[in-house]
């Protein structure tokens, strides 16, 4: 089974990687660039790793972002996301067979997974949804081995695989204490041992991340309330005139908003489908595994209830495409509610069966097999068609003008595409994680910013920063202006030097 998988997600990859689309995503930019600085900064170690996003992604990455080809190209993220996804489909095949004594319907749940485009995009780039799938399904399977034999290692297996999601996403906090419940009520005699063994193991992972936050920022909720958090950034952007996200204290709404999402990640197909195998579930009596299973739907409902969340799908307002593929978080409950139907089949009709299940799950996808009806990669293409575009153009600008050595003054985020894109290593750079020069160019531009070029946003603290810098005799030049319609205005600079008279000044925007 792990074998076709794999066979399945290195075709899934090497597809995705020959049409460039391993990172689309700006998330899949960030989390590539994380990992690269970990090891390619001017400050490098923990640190890089940041605060808002939790650790364990970068972390995989890192054997493969050393590879600079693999790094520039996003393989450095793709293969670690392509075994999460190996691993998650072996653990949903192993538990949906333990659970319903049935290879049959085991196969129907894996490769109902594998049918997904969306699933099989987000396995093919450098996201965090394939590394939670895997840890999800670990812990499913420790959970239902559990079940069946009370013992020590499926508890120590359950707190491994919820380590491992609480360092991936933070849903994989809000399962803790359930599956802690879990373990401490089906427990048998030592019931109570065991909930708190797994507790306690599992309770490190929230643990380590409070004292990182605490270490490196001074405060133990710098990912929650820090000024790069989803909550300073969504109070930023109402202060700015944003309306608010739609589901924002309206349970209504943000169900509807989630629901859509879901179903448009899972294909017309597979919900209705699900739909019957509910009761195919019920039937097996699965309930523990039905309400573990939508516990992660549930956190994102209630993310959008608290405005922690946005999700825009494009037939509900504000009609545009944002964070769908949470929707994908409901998937596992819905592939397991349709292999139901599977199991509740007499044997000698289960292969038939499940070979019907997949066919009608997928047949949305092979109605219209192209990439625009698969939403996680729609929404990818949208967002990213204006940053690819100014990327592609200040990379082609910098790369063959840049020496190394001269040193590049800029921010990180979005920007390192740039120098990914250009071949330019980061600890060439100094960027907003380089403290605490970063911190004191800021306040003294005209002692300790010694760089040869500036790459900046238009408005931002590079920016304003230079223009600092020129009242206080420390003069950059604009090189390049990269103006692409409805993006942020990229600018290039370089210091000031016999060949460089010019200052920063208004007429100089002309300068391409």
């Amino acid at each position: 089974m792990c074998l076709l998988l794999a066979v399945i997600s290195a075709a899934a990859i090497a597809w995705h990687y020959a049409h460039g689309y391993l990172l689309y995503y700006g998330d899949a930019q960030a989390h590539l660039g994380i990992a690269r600085r970990v090891i390619d900064s001017r400050t490098p170690g923990p640190m890089q790793i940041g605060t808002v996003w939790l650790p364990l992604p970068h972390l995989l990455m890192l054997p493969f972002v050393r590879v600079d080809s693999w790094w520039r190209s996003g393989l450095a993220g793709a293969i670690p996301s392509g075994i999460c996804f190996v691993i998650a489909g072996g653990f949903l095949y192993a538990a949906v067979r333990r659970l319903f004594t049935s290879q049959w319907a085991a196969l129907a749940a894996v490769l109902l997974l594998a049918a997904n485009p969306n699933m099989l995009y987000l396995q093919s780039i450098p996201m965090t949804e394939p590394v939670f799938l895997a840890a999800l399904m670990g812990l499913l399977y420790a959970m239902v081995w559990f079940r069946q034999r009370h013992g020590i290692w499926p508890v120590l297996l359950g707190a491994v695989f919820s380590l491992t999601a609480s360092f991936t996403r933070y849903e994989g906090w809000f399962l803790l204490p359930f599956a802690a419940l879990y373990f401490a009520v089906t427990g048998g005699k030592q019931r109570w041992w065991m909930g708190m063994l797994f507790g306690a193991l599992a309770s490190l992972a929230p643990l380590a991340w409070l004292a990182h936050n605490w270490w490196y920022y001074g405060n133990v909720l710098e990912f929650y309330d820090g000024p790069y958090s989803a909550q300073a950034i969504y109070q930023r952007a109402l202060q700015s005139g944003m309306d608010r996200y739609p589901g924002d204290h309206d349970w209504t709404r943000a169900f509807a908003q989630y629901a859509a999402a879901a179903q448009l990640c899972a294909g017309g197909a597979l919900p209705l489908l699900a739909a019957a195998g509910f009761i195919a579930a019920l039937w097996k009596r699965a309930f523990w595994v039905l309400g573990f299973l939508a516990l992660p739907s549930v956190f994102y409902v209630w993310s959008l209830y608290g405005s922690g969340t946005p999700i825009y799908v494009p037939h509900l307002w504000p009609n545009s495409y944002y964070n769908t593929r949470y929707g994908l978080a409901a998937f596992p409950l819905l592939v397991l509610c349709a292999a139901s139907l599977v199991a509740v089949i007499p044997a000698r009709m289960q292969m038939v069966t499940t070979a019907l299940v997949v066919f009608v799950a997928a047949l949305p996808w092979l109605v219209y097999p192209r990439a625009e009806n698969w939403i996680c990669w729609k929404e990818s293409q949208v967002n990213s068609e204006t940053r690819r575009a100014w990327t592609r153009e200040a990379a082609a600008y910098i790369g063959p003008r840049y020496r190394s050595g001269e040193g590049i003054y800029t921010s990180f985020g979005d920007m390192a595409g740039i120098f990914r894109e250009a071949g330019i290593p980061l600890k060439e750079t100094l960027y907003d994680g380089n403290h605490p020069l970063w911190n004191a160019v800021e306040q003294r531009p005209d002692l300790f910013l010694n760089e040869e070029w500036a790459i900046a946003m238009s408005g931002d603290t590079v920016s304003n920063t230079l223009l600092k810098a020129d009242r206080l005799g420390r003069r950059y030049i604009y090189e390049k202006i990269v103006e692409i319609k409805n993006a942020p205005v990229i600018e290039i600079y370089r210091r000031q030097s016999s060949a460089h008279e010019n200052p920063i000044h208004e007429s100089a925007r002309g300068a391409q």
